[in-house]
């Protein structure tokens, strides 16, 4: 998820001074200035992505997301673009003029969600306000007494938060501009758990268990109490009135229709979506070429790999046998997450003969939470509140073991842990010359094209040695490429849904389940799909550029530092960046 994957910065207010040559009023100075305002504004607008960066100065709060509160954001985000516009791009330094780009690309890219009315989708279907709102245990410092003031205070102010969210939903419906019904079977799951009798069982009472040493005696019972009280009296009836606008509403009255292009001016929209994912000027049909292309190479690379198991019958009878056969499932959940375990702690061994400049902070693998696990993906990366005392961590879903086979769990590994999300977020994060809105990056091309990148990296670094879990490598790759056919099929040219899920089994290995998960994200998510093996393809397409042009002086280590050193940019950026590097 593009917000999961952006929490990775510095307090504003702990900033370096301004460099020498920020001073008075020149360019830089100017621009500078316009980013601490614009980044100041972003951080009290929403408190929860404040603490989340580590600025905790307004940890009792919760957003405001009202559709007048969306309209002044709006305004104020084209009064910051209008203030870039006036800043002479040519007097900045290099570094300065790529801030410069990226600060403007997202101004225009937010106002333009807001235009085209996108705030009223505030879930897709496997993610949603609610289920973030649910991790607060895991987002939150809880250490002292006011910590833990501040978290009750979060509690008692979600029934509000979820009345704005209802009242945004609500406007979707009213003029057609909603998830697709059909994503939302079964959506029931990620509320009803939080419904509860006893608070003591909802996952908001956590913190409450074990207070620590920082909050002493006296407290600790008048604490519990208000936690009792702020769950039982808050938390759990907004849930429940969720679930029955969900169950008599939402679900019931969302669109028949799939495509983002049958929302209204959802040609334009999507056409916007496929820009603002890819960072690419292009359209949605030669993305679909691309994705086809893709899709040929990567197949023929399967053919031959399936020769090499032996295996006597067709490409069909062997999705099959992989999808049925127990040899490739793990038995409880445990074996799963030690087999993930394993993979990610010997790719950690592998990394300083892939990287000159490894992250300080560490990664943790737990199973997804049990209360979204069965509308969730097979994995994902959890990155860590700055400051805080948790480390970043890779998700493995257990749920449905029969659907989680371990020929793919060395890609899945790679992608989320190292060399992947986990190496690329920590070491943004710790890009301290950087803009604080830089470091937090945001960038989906960026961030899912290297971690796609980094799946291939593991064939240099030892893995993929057992054909299946190569064949679950190449598998991983040809759903990549599946998505630029399926999501520009879904949103651009009219697909079904049954046709979309089609694709995906006849051309991956991926367990059914997954294939009807993920058909159901993409339809849900417009656009979010294509950044994954676009971004990739850029990556990999500048390692053949500078492999070539530095023949036997390529130093793999120097190059994946010149792709990471400057934070999550745009594609035509990265390009600009790592020729500038190869010119050098």
């Amino acid at each position: 998820m593009d917000r999961l994957l952006a929490l990775m910065a510095l307090v504003a207010t702990a900033l370096p001074a301004p460099a020498s040559g920020q001073a008075g009023g020149g360019a830089p100075a100017r621009l500078h200035a316009l980013f601490d305002e614009a980044w100041q504004f972003e951080l009290r607008e929403d408190p929860l992505f404040a603490t989340d960066v580590g600025d905790h100065r307004y940890d009792d709060r919760l957003p405001s997301v009202s559709r007048e509160d969306e309209a002044r954001r709006a305004q104020a985000r084209r009064a910051f673009l209008a203030r870039l516009g006036t800043i002479d791009r040519s007097g900045l330094s290099a570094e300065d003029r790529v801030s410069y780009d990226l600060f403007r690309r997202q101004l225009r890219d937010r106002i333009a969600e807001f235009e085209f009315g996108a705030y009223v989708l505030t879930l897709t279907a496997d993610y949603g306000f609610h289920m973030a709102f649910a991790d607060l245990p895991n987002r939150v410092p809880l250490a002292r007494v006011g910590d833990y003031e501040n978290y009750l205070a979060r509690l008692r102010a979600f029934p509000a938060y979820l009345d704005q969210h209802i009242a945004l939903m609500r406007e979707g419906l009213a003029r057609g501009f909603t998830v697709p019904r059909v994503t939302l079977r079964g959506y029931e799951a990620t509320i009803a758990g939080h419904v509860v009798d006893d608070p003591t069982r909802s996952v908001f009472w956590r913190p409450f268990e074990a207070l620590p040493a920082g909050v002493p005696a006296a407290d600790r019972e008048r604490l519990r109490a208000a936690g009792r009280a702020a769950i039982a009296g808050a938390v759990v009836p907004a849930y429940r009135r969720f679930l029955d606008f969900m169950t008599r509403e939402y679900i019931p009255g969302a669109r028949s229709t799939l495509g983002a292009s049958a929302l209204p001016n959802g040609r334009a929209y999507y056409e916007f979506l496929v820009r603002r994912y890819t960072t690419l000027e292009t359209t949605p049909e030669e993305v679909h070429r691309i994705g086809l292309a893709e899709v040929a190479r990567i197949r023929a690379e399967m053919d031959t790999v399936i020769r090499r198991t032996g295996f006597a019958g067709d490409f069909a009878a062997f999705l099959a046998f992989l999808r049925t056969d127990p040899r490739f499932y793990a038995r409880t959940p445990e074996d799963l997450l030690r087999e993930a375990s394993w993979i990610a702690k010997r790719m950690d061994g592998k990394l300083p003969a892939l990287f000159k400049i490894l992250p300080r902070l560490p990664y943790g693998i737990e199973p997804v939470p049990p209360h979204i696990a069965p509308k969730f993906t097979g994995g994902r990366y959890i990155p860590a509140p700055v400051g805080s005392t948790r480390a970043g961590y890779y998700w493995v879903n257990t749920y449905a073991l029969e659907s989680r086979p371990l020929y793919t769990l060395e890609a899945l590994t790679l992608h989320e842990a190292v060399p992947g999300h986990h190496l690329q977020i920590a070491l943004a994060q710790e890009l301290e010359d950087l803009p604080p809105f830089r470091r937090f990056g945001g960038v989906t091309a960026f961030t899912e094209g290297w971690a796609l990148y980094a799946e291939r990296l593991g064939l240099e670094a030892g893995f993929y040695t057992d054909p299946y879990r190569n064949f679950g490598r190449l598998t991983y790759e040809m759903w990549r490429a599946c998505r630029l056919v399926v999501d520009t099929g879904i949103h651009a040219l009219g697909w079904s849904r049954e046709q979309a899920m089609d694709f995906l089994a006849r051309h991956t290995a991926l367990s059914l389940h997954e294939v009807e998960t993920e058909t159901d994200r993409y339809i849900s998510w417009p656009g979010q799909a294509l950044a994954y093996k676009t971004g990739e393809l850029k990556i990999r397409e500048l390692r053949r550029e500078a492999e070539q042009a530095l023949g036997p002086r390529f130093d793999l280590r120097e190059f994946h530092e010149a792709v990471l050193r400057h934070g999550e940019v745009t594609l035509p950026v990265l390009e600009e960046l790592v020729r500038e590097w190869l010119r050098r």
